[in-house]
């Protein structure tokens, strides 16, 4: 079977789909230019270093320490991205360092704590990287789901409070709708897959060589990963984030006044 290898040629080839993707914006005057470019031009530079980087880590010689520094990174990086993302809402870099920590951790001790996969660098980096990069828009849209429908629903929530209602139970409602909400696409994501798309795994895998059949019982595995991954990072973000426009003395803080 011949190898797949694009080269720089092939890539510069690809990129005129990016240049078709400007003018569409340009012609509709959706005023996307600069983001498209600053976006493909991102890209390129963090796989480049990334692909260097993997190359210096899965060389034989390299110690497995380093593969779990890189993944320990992955997590501070990825709450700071969703704290940037949705500002509004207060402590947010921290509660989803802390989902991460047990989302992340479940999918990592059921691979390699069941042998499904080699604990090598080479599987750890990776799957971390598509457990933490599609957990992360799980946690974006719930915690922007969760301060606007705080926002909007502020006088259920008073009302509730007034009858006697304790804060968490104030807020259930909104915080499951929330979590829903974020979780649906991911949920569809795994729902599709194989008949409306094929994903990035799996589709790596073929262009790799790999038998079709085996390449798709592992793409299934790391969907598996993903979606009880991205569940439990979000409900620690959603639980833990309702709470913060919530006072000790059950009384609601709106998240305009809460600071951040």
């Amino acid at each position: 079977m011949e190898e797949v290898a694009i080269g720089w040629w092939g890539l510069g080839a690809s990129l005129l789909l990016v240049v078709a993707a400007v003018g569409v914006s340009l012609g509709r005057r959706l005023e996307l230019e600069r983001e498209l470019l600053v976006a493909s031009g991102r890209a390129l530079g963090q796989l480049v270093l990334a692909g260097w980087a993997l190359t210096l880590l899965l060389d034989g010689g390299t110690s497995l320490w380093w593969a779990w520094l890189w993944v320990a990174v992955m997590i501070p990086v990825a709450a700071v991205t969703a704290q940037r993302r949705e500002p509004r809402l207060p402590g947010l870099v921290w509660t989803t360092a802390a989902g991460y920590l047990l989302g992340l951790g479940a999918s990592l001790a059921v691979v390699f704590g069941f042998g499904v996969f080699p604990l090598e660098a080479r599987v750890l980096v990776p799957i971390s990287g598509m457990v933490v990069g599609n957990s992360l828009r799980v946690v974006v849209v719930a915690a922007t789901r969760l301060v606007d429908s705080i926002n909007e629903r502020s006088g259920e929530i008073e009302a509730l409070l007034a009858l006697g209602f304790d804060r968490r139970r104030a807020v259930r409602n909104i915080s499951a709708q929330a979590l829903r909400l974020a979780l649906l696409p991911q949920i569809e994501s795994t729902r599709s897959v194989g008949i409306v798309f094929l994903p990035g795994a799996l589709t790596g895998l073929i262009l790799a060589g790999v038998d079709p059949l085996d390449a798709a019982l592992i793409q299934a595995a790391i969907l598996f990963l993903i979606l009880g991954s991205a569940a439990i990072t979000g409900t620690v973000v959603v639980l833990a984030g309702a709470s913060r426009f919530m006072t000790a003395d059950h009384r609601l803080v709106p998240p305009g006044a809460a600071g951040s």
